[in-house]
């Protein structure tokens, strides 16, 4: 029986691996794509900084835009499973185009651009969708009574999530996307697949529609009803009313959240040094989650992390042959004839003895110092006298050391932890059954205004970085304070005993009483209630 098979005499099931290990791999492959995102715009595309920001935050909104798309599909046509198998297809055709855009001798830079935008919507639909029904269905693996289980799943779901992200320097961004739909593949037998509940979207706007058009039509006519919503109950189910009202309560209270992200994404303006700070923030995630999932909440004290610093570095060959560069430990291939290496990662120092190498020859060159976040292209070229270079800086050596941010990461991850985790497990667990999925999407949707909000300023008030930097965070700040307040009113509901309370109501018909006796009218105050959040 799907979700029988426990892990090691637990109450996980042992899915959850295949889950699990498939968010890690997307994540490892995105996250490689993204974390240099900035840098090719720059360096390749040859666009100015402004541009550059302005497209990684339209391409990181429309990565968190596209949820909504994904989980209608699941929810309402495809169901989670087969909505994950086919908006990864469409992802790794979007790694597919966004490779080939990158290519030099395909086309001119006109192509490059097309290929590369075209790549990236893909991408952005094709990771999207898929975000909202991983979580959900991971979710749906669990048995109603382990919820304590399931929420400490979403724990490992993130840590999942930033693991990729620790380790996507090691390359193989076109051949990890495959390997995820493999492993998801691979649990099929052991997976719950929830049937999808017909067009849930249409239902919702139907039913709120009608619910408006009544209250507008009659509302001086008939008694006042106790929510706005009520007045579809002519027409629809009050299963799916009460079912409304719940996501509705939820996404209510998202309205504040996006302004975290958008002091969160402020990160990407760190340039080379958002690539290393980055990876400093998923290596602190992945100590803290289990130190917050195992209840220890008050302040973190000393955490001693071995932090080095890295500089990017590439090579540009105007060599006829091949060149095979290595530079410390980290190698390098330039092909012939304006071939571009890759731009990797090397510690700071002085390299004297660069060995380059070509099919007849081998060569010595001295690229000196390497500083602190810089970023450097090489151009060799072939003399009578040798192999000779042009070392350039195209991002200036950092004059104050990296690990002065430390501690400002150290803050920023522990509120990520809480912040986000908690995010998902709520938006699964007040959710009803048939808009799991729905409701990921608006968590995630809340990344996607954030990113907005970010475009908005950005280009539209000219503010020097440090007066956006100090804006957001008193922005965040005020909306901290009104969502305390809101969170305060916020009682939480269990979504199952909609199952008790409406035992024979289906979605396609209206509930009537058989004896001709009026159903008395159910809300949310009848469910049990948790504690207030």
């Amino acid at each position: 029986k799907p979700g029988s098979t426990k892990l090691c005499g637990t109450n996980y099931p042992v899915s959850i691996a295949f889950i699990v290990v498939n968010e890690f791999c997307e994540r490892f492959s995105y996250y490689g794509m993204k974390a240099v995102l900035t840098l090719y715009f720059i360096h390749y595309l040859h666009w100015d900084k402004n541009l550059s920001t302005a497209v990684y935050h339209a391409f990181s909104s429309l990565c968190y835009f596209t949820p909504l798309l994904g989980a209608v599909i699941a929810d309402s046509w495809l169901g989670k499973f087969r909505t994950v198998i086919y908006l990864s297809i469409v992802y790794v055709i979007g790694h597919v185009v966004k490779s080939v855009g990158a290519i030099p001798d395909v086309g001119d830079s006109t192509v490059h651009v097309v290929l590369s935008m075209l790549g990236l919507v893909l991408i952005a639909f094709g990771t999207g969708g898929i975000k909202p029904c991983v979580a959900a269905f991971g979710g749906d693996q669990f048995d109603e009574e382990h919820t304590e289980e399931r929420r400490k799943f979403f724990s490992i779901f993130y840590m999942s999530i930033n693991a990729g992200s620790v380790l996507w320097k090691n390359g193989r961004n076109l051949v990890i996307p495959v390997d995820c739909i493999l492993v998801f593949i691979a649990g099929s037998g052991l997976y719950k697949k929830s049937p999808p509940e017909g067009n849930v979207l249409v239902r919702v706007c139907k039913c709120i529609g009608f619910a408006i058009r009544n209250r507008w039509n009659n509302s001086k006519k008939s008694p006042k009803r106790s929510h706005w919503l009520d007045w579809a109950e002519e027409k629809y189910p009050k299963r799916l009313i009460q079912e409304i009202k719940m996501v509705f309560r939820v996404l209510v209270l998202y309205i504040p959240l996006p302004m975290f992200w958008a002091l969160f994404d402020q990160q990407v303006k760190l340039g080379v040094c958002f690539c290393v700070v980055k990876m400093l923030n998923a290596l602190l995630i992945l100590v803290f989650i289990p130190i917050f999932d195992m209840g220890v909440y008050p302040l973190i004290g000393l955490c001693r992390i071995k932090l080095t610093i890295f500089d990017f570095c590439r090579f540009i060959n105007t060599h006829t042959e091949n060149i095979n560069i290595t530079v410390g430990t980290e190698e390098f291939y330039a092909a012939a004839d304006y071939g571009i290496s890759q731009n990797i990662s090397v510690p700071r120092g002085e390299y004297n003895g660069v060995v380059c190498k070509t099919n007849s020859d081998q060569y010595l060159i001295d690229l000196g110092l390497l500083d602190f976040g810089a970023f450097y292209t090489v151009i060799l070229s072939k003399e009578s006298n040798g192999l000779t270079f042009k070392k350039m800086e195209d991002i200036q050596a950092n004059n104050i050391h990296i690990a002065w941010q430390v501690p400002q990461y150290v803050f920023i991850t522990a509120g990520e932890v809480m912040f986000s985790i908690t995010g998902l497990e709520f938006s699964y667990s007040q959710a009803p059954a048939s808009m799991k999925s729905v409701l990921q999407a608006g968590w995630l949707m809340t990344v996607a205004f954030g990113n907005v909000i970010v475009l908005i300023v950005a280009e539209g008030a000219g503010m020097e970085q440090w007066t956006e930097f100090l804006l957001f965070a008193g922005l965040l700040v005020a909306v901290s304070i009104i969502f305390s307040i809101m969170a305060y009113f916020y009682t939480y509901v269990d979504p199952d005993q909609l199952d008790k309370i409406f035992r024979e109501d289906t979605d396609d018909e209206k509930v009537e009483s058989s004896d001709g006796k009026k159903n008395e009218a159910v809300s949310l105050t009848d469910m049990p209630k948790q504690t207030k959040m």
